[in-house]
């Protein structure tokens, strides 16, 4: 009988530092919200239950849903920056602590084909000519005085074996100008499946229906960075890693340790100086310029050519001093805040860096394997594109009850 009290005793004492709910009852969630609410007991309406007015109306929501091509980054704590030896010396990203929040990223890079079916739109919806114009590639970014690439820049965008391939010839500013035009178009979809046949051109849902998406854009470098190295693959017990990685997958070297793939490149690069592919018979990574941006293993987010194929751009302009001044949480540069751009003086000629300067990062095809670290970044005029930088897209994961 003195057993039986003491544990009595005990249930007791645990019980009283806890919420103690109705039996059969759990804590309402976001997805679960109850039928009354928890702060008046007043009723709760579906929106198929509203018919009075004023009546407040609580939606169904099962989570938020992914876009298109995109997978959920679980954010974390990371320690971003230069992993690898500075080959040339900018010190521009020393390792810092950081928290990420959970976000999307496309799986891949945009493509041609993703290119193409903006342009069409473009084309034949209400943009001007102007605008339609200003979204067509620089396809004279595979011009060279001394190469013979006179194919690439007729073909490399619209032929249809160069479908999956990345997009290239983009500036920032067009990357941004795609975000808002994919927004648009993924939402309108939305809307018309949640309007059904009274869906008017332009109708929005609420926003506390849960089923628009927020808006894609470009990510932060941070972000980016933290996606890339992708360290959920080597965690071991509680909040341990059993190593830091120097690229998007395990080991020091850009080959496979696998045994079914040992001894493969993993990445799209150049090797060396005139090794841009290897020897025939042989070759070591598949590609003479881009690739397919599926043609990799995904890193451990199940993200494709994180390192190699196409340069990334991301959405901070660039700072050499990244690592001073910046916020723990989330970080981005997206001012000259703290850093003027007057600083540089670049009207004097005397500095590359103003406030136009955008960073991108992950090596390309025609980069060495130093550049292939998440770590590693440069700096472009967000006006300006190359024949080896591309870009993907980022949404906000929104809420915590997921």
């Amino acid at each position: 009988m003195k057993r039986f009290n003491i544990l009595i005793f005990l249930c007791l004492i645990i019980l009283e530092g806890c919420s103690i709910l109705p039996f059969g009852k759990s804590n309402p969630s976001a997805r679960s919200p109850g039928t009354t609410s928890t702060t008046t007991n007043l009723e709760y309406f579906s929106d198929n239950e509203a018919e009075e007015d004023g009546a407040f109306v609580v939606s169904d929501f099962s989570g938020q849903i992914p876009g298109p091509n995109q997978v959920l980054i679980e954010g974390g704590r990371a320690v971003l920056g230069s992993y690898e030896e500075d080959v040339f010396y900018t010190h521009d990203n020393v390792e810092r602590t950081v928290t990420v929040s959970s976000f999307y990223l496309d799986m891949t890079e945009i493509a041609n084909i993703h290119w193409l079916e903006y342009l069409s739109h473009l084309k034949s919806g209400d943009s001007s000519e102007t605008f339609y114009l200003n979204a067509l590639p620089d396809t004279t970014v595979w011009h060279k005085d001394l190469a013979f690439n006179s194919p690439y820049v007729d073909n490399y965008l619209r032929y249809p074996g160069f479908r999956y391939y990345p997009v290239v010839g983009i500036s920032w500013s067009q990357a941004n100008d795609y975000c808002r035009w994919r927004t648009d178009a993924v939402n309108r979809g939305i809307a018309i499946d949640y309007f059904g046949d009274e869906y008017i051109d332009g109708d929005i849902p609420p926003i506390e229906s849960g089923v628009y998406l927020p808006e894609f854009r470009l990510p932060t470098e941070a972000e980016w960075e933290y996606a890339a190295y992708g360290q959920i693959g080597n965690q071991w017990l509680d909040e341990n890693q059993t190593h830091r990685r120097l690229y998007p997958w395990d080991g020091r070297t850009i080959r496979s340790p696998k045994r079914s793939t040992l001894g493969e490149f993993q990445a799209n690069f150049k090797r060396g100086r005139g090794d841009y592919a290897g020897i025939a018979g042989s070759l070591n990574d598949a590609g003479f310029i881009t690739v397919s941006i599926y043609e990799y293993a995904p890193n451990d987010f199940g993200l494709y050519n994180m390192a190699g194929n196409v340069n990334e751009w991301v959405y901070d302009i660039y700072r050499p001093l990244n690592f001073q001044d910046v916020e723990d949480l989330n970080p981005i540069r997206q001012s000259d805040y703290l850093d003027s751009e007057e600083d540089y003086d670049y009207q004097n000629f005397n500095s590359l860096v103003n406030n136009s300067s955008r960073v991108y990062k992950g090596g390309s095809w025609s980069d060495g394997a130093q550049w292939l670290s998440p770590g590693t970044r440069r700096f472009m005029d967000q006006d300006s594109s190359s024949s080896t930088v591309g870009f993907r897209c980022a949404t906000h994961a929104l809420g915590t009850d997921q």
